[in-house]
């Protein structure tokens, strides 16, 4: 008797080669967030106007989501391609060390986001 392994799907596939390469910019995305960090930071130091704060509060925010979309691109990516079609791929792909390090950095720029979401940007009426 003959047991044949089901292939992955050619959309997981594609999927899987996507997220591979949205994960190659993330250092470049994580440092444009510092780079901006920087900048509010330097703003609230100088005592800018509350539009210039709100400028670079929403630029920050931008930068904060253009990293988290790039972390959680290489979070998929480090589960594996059975990963994208299997539920317990996915969880079996968190325990591992690579795994648990993507899912850890994940939630933190997930919480950094919604803090600086909440309090970090200026609400000009």
């Amino acid at each position: 008797m003959a047991f044949f392994r089901p292939r992955v799907s050619r959309e997981a596939e594609v999927r899987y080669h996507a997220d591979q390469e949205a994960a190659k910019g993330y250092p470049a995305t994580l440092e444009r967030a510092r780079t901006a960090e920087r900048e509010l930071r330097a703003k609230q130091a100088a005592g800018a106007r509350g539009e210039e704060l709100r400028e670079a509060g929403v630029e920050l925010d931008k930068a904060i989501s253009a990293a988290l979309r790039s972390a959680e691109s290489a979070q998929r990516a480090t589960f594996g391609v059975k990963a994208y079609d299997d539920r317990i791929r996915r969880r079996k792909g968190r325990a591992t060390p690579d795994g648990a390090k993507w899912t850890a950095e994940v939630d933190r720029l997930r919480t950094l986001r919604e803090e600086h979401r909440l309090r970090g940007i200026v609400r000009v009426p």
